[in-house]
């Protein structure tokens, strides 16, 4: 499989719409992300505000003091690159799907490729880190135009296989941050829910932003079966034969709960969490996630 998979030309569509129909969304997402605590060097003209003690005169605008006989002073922000990396699971189940064209896997893949694509478009630097029970590959954040093609082509390179640890390898890529950075995580999240919590608590008190995308394929998130039904974890290769009609409303319940659990410890610690569903196209999902955090700020 190569990376033209993810170049294809209705996938270019899906982003490059993605881009034009809400630039000034994606932008504001974006630029609100880079202020405070993201702290930088560079700086921009920001307003004015009257002369104190302690300013530098260099400061002052003579423009205005022309103009009003009084001192005024340029006050600045800091305006800094924001960093930022896509986190990306690698485990069996994410190569699942029931019926749709796009596995779990390959619809994470369209996500990343969605939003490295707008960071670079943005000149903000982005990388690439795949785990499954740790840290498999790093990609240095870059913001030249070739990465997004490095990041995909290293993407369509793999293939989800065996078990995950989620929450080890978060703690492993905290050392590896050495700034204040944008970590998304994609994965289906198919483990325990406390030790993965504690994992981006982990990233969250070091001050990086987190966007958490629990992907699911639609069966997950539906439960479209019926009658006597053989269940196989694609990760241990254990099977069950179940009366689907009698367990989908617990499957169901047990499903909304544990979604609930990371949206409110998300949403407490300052964290989005993003559910997809893969039946759902991703600049789709992405837009309407997008849309929903700038009328949160």
């Amino acid at each position: 499989m190569s990376a033209e998979k993810y170049l294809r030309p209705e996938v270019i569509r899906q982003v490059a719409r993605l881009d034009l129909r809400a630039k000034f969304i994606v932008e504001g997402f974006l630029s609100g992300l880079h202020a405070s605590p993201f702290q930088g060097f560079s700086v921009e003209f920001s307003e004015h505000r009257k002369y104190a003690a302690g300013d530098d005169i260099k400061d002052i605008d003579w423009n205005v003091y022309a103009k009003t006989e009084k001192y005024y002073v340029k006050k600045f922000e800091a305006e800094t690159n924001m960093t930022g990396f896509l986190v990306m699971d690698l485990s069996a189940s994410m190569g699942y799907t029931y019926r749709q064209e796009l596995t779990k896997f390959e619809y994470g893949i369209c996500l990343a490729a969605a939003l490295a694509y707008l960071m670079v478009y943005q000149q903000d630097p982005v990388g690439l880190v795949t785990f499954d029970e740790q840290i498999r590959t790093v990609i240095p954040p870059r913001s030249k135009r070739t990465q997004l093609g490095t990041i995909l082509a290293v993407l369509a390179n793999l293939k989800p296989a065996g078990n995950t640890d989620l929450a080890k390898a978060l703690h492993q890529l905290v050392p590896l941050i050495r700034s204040k950075s944008l970590v998304m995580v994609f994965s289906d999240l198919l483990t325990e829910p406390d030790a993965v919590l504690n994992s981006l608590y982990h990233l969250r008190h070091r001050g990086h932003e987190v966007i958490l995308f629990h992907i699911l394929d639609e069966a997950e998130v539906h439960f479209p079966f019926t009658g006597l039904t053989e269940f196989e974890d694609i990760e241990t290769a254990e099977k069950m034969t179940m009366d689907a009609k009698g367990i989908r409303e617990d499957y169901l319940t047990s499903l909304n709960e544990f979604r609930e659990k990371y949206r409110e410890t998300c949403t407490k610690a300052g964290m989005d969490y993003v559910s997809m569903d893969t039946s759902v196209n991703f600049d789709k999902a992405l837009m309407e996630y997008l849309i929903q955090r700038q009328r949160r700020f």
